[in-house]
């Protein structure tokens, strides 16, 4: 990172980090000494617009000319919304496997969450550590996982799907089918967890050009709007929306199963969630039941034309009460 950033001519920095990157950002600041003007190590999930408030005034305090992002989507997301409206260049080190570093989309909640598009949100450098990801709790390594799991899937049917997208996320399935059990049973396996890197980088691709569509939409309205966590989220939900899919998007699903090995996508994508000890209902989450009707409103609203099944009320909101119980997916 030191040397990526004398390249850029960046010589004053923002550093962002998540409370559990603190000693990889601890001993970046000590290498890079009075590069680093200003930190901040306290990201919540879902961007709030307070923090981002926060983080666009410190920043202007301290005349910076960059900033650097260690952990996870939290970090990579509020370091994003900063490069937007700064225009300063944004380097990123990923601990986890959201693959946010790898697409220009970024999201800010205030009242709900709202996600944006912008070029300028792309990192100009990442730097893939394994290591650093050795650390992750079995259940963030897990839920991170099969979030990164989601955006294959649905780069498979959204709307910008294309060949490429289609090769870069069947290999990201495969990788993260093998690599995840290793890596949730034996953390310090640096070649699951490099393994798992690789696809996380591959599904960021992929998502970045496809695009997304129903079951991104339900883990952002949920997430933003009720403050459930976004990868154990990407969890629970996603063999239910393979499965409310599966009929509108054959060959994708059909891909899916291929990748997981399987010939039910749904079930397997279940299956997954069970081997590696990630949780399977919404009710788990803390989500309230009497949400779920704003929640099916919200979403239609908000997923518009862009799932490959037209969303109607009836339908979802079966599907999630499948989803809230935790029974196995049905056909919806």
């Amino acid at each position: 990172m030191p040397d990526e950033l004398t390249t850029l001519g960046v010589g004053r920095i923002l550093l962002v980090a998540t409370r559990s990157a603190k000693r990889a950002a601890d001993e970046l600041a000590h290498a890079l000494g009075p590069t680093v003007v200003a930190r901040i190590h306290e990201v919540v999930q879902h961007v709030p617009e307070r923090d981002v408030s926060a983080a666009l005034g410190l920043a202007a305090e301290t005349s910076r000319d960059g900033v650097v992002t260690i952990g996870g989507g939290s970090a990579v997301g509020l370091g994003k919304a900063v490069a937007v409206e700064t225009g300063l260049p944004l380097l990123a080190v990923p601990t986890t496997y959201s693959g946010s570093e790898a697409t220009p989309v970024y999201g800010v909640t205030g009242e709900h969450k709202r996600t944006r598009r912008d070029p300028r949100a792309l990192p100009r450098v990442v730097v893939y550590d394994p290591g650093l990801t050795t650390s992750m709790p079995p259940h963030v390594t897990a839920t991170s996982g099969l979030n990164a799991v989601a955006h294959c899937v649905e780069a498979l049917y959204s709307p910008g799907a294309n060949p490429v997208t289609d090769l870069l996320a069947g290999e990201a399935i495969r990788l993260l089918a093998k690599a995840l059990p290793t890596a949730v049973d034996r953390p310090d396996d640096l070649p699951a967890r490099s393994d798992a890197l690789e696809a996380a980088y591959l599904a960021g691709l992929s998502t970045a050009a496809a695009g997304t569509a129903l079951h991104h939409t339900l883990c952002h309205v949920i997430g933003g709007t009720y403050a459930v966590g976004h990868g154990a989220l990407h969890a629970v939900l996603l063999p239910y929306v393979a499965a409310y899919n599966a009929d509108a998007a054959p060959d994708a699903l059909a891909a899916v199963a291929r990748a997981l090995g399987t010939s039910d996508a749904p079930a397997g994508l279940r299956h997954l969630a069970d081997q590696l000890g990630a949780p399977t209902d919404l009710g788990s989450l803390g989500l309230p039941e009497a949400a779920l009707d704003d929640v099916v409103a919200r979403a239609i609203t908000a997923v518009g034309s862009r799932n490959p099944r037209t969303v109607d009320a009836m339908s979802l909101r079966r599907m999630l009460d499948d989803a809230y119980a935790g029974r196995p997916p049905g056909r919806y």
